[in-house]
């Protein structure tokens, strides 16, 4: 069990840093500049966005998991 809890958790903190999207108008503005560094910037603090949901998902997921560990363990003492 907690070798797949730690593979989901692994899996979700990873998955983030695959996703480089955006919106079609911001890659229709960023294309037709040269330089990439703004491209790489918007990538960059669109992934950072998407790290908040995941962390509050993730925290809410721990929340559940202790509470029905505590209920478990206190309704077999």
């Amino acid at each position: 069990m907690k070798t797949r809890l730690l593979f989901i958790l692994i899996l979700f903190i990873l998955l983030p840093f695959a996703a480089e999207a955006q919106c079609a108008m911001c890659r229709a503005v960023l294309e037709s500049e040269g330089d990439q560094s703004m491209a790489k910037g918007i990538n960059d603090g669109i992934l950072y966005l998407m790290i908040f949901p995941y962390l509050l998902i993730g925290g809410i997921g721990y929340f559940i998991y202790r509470s029905r560990k505590k209920a478990k363990e206190s309704e077999e003492a």
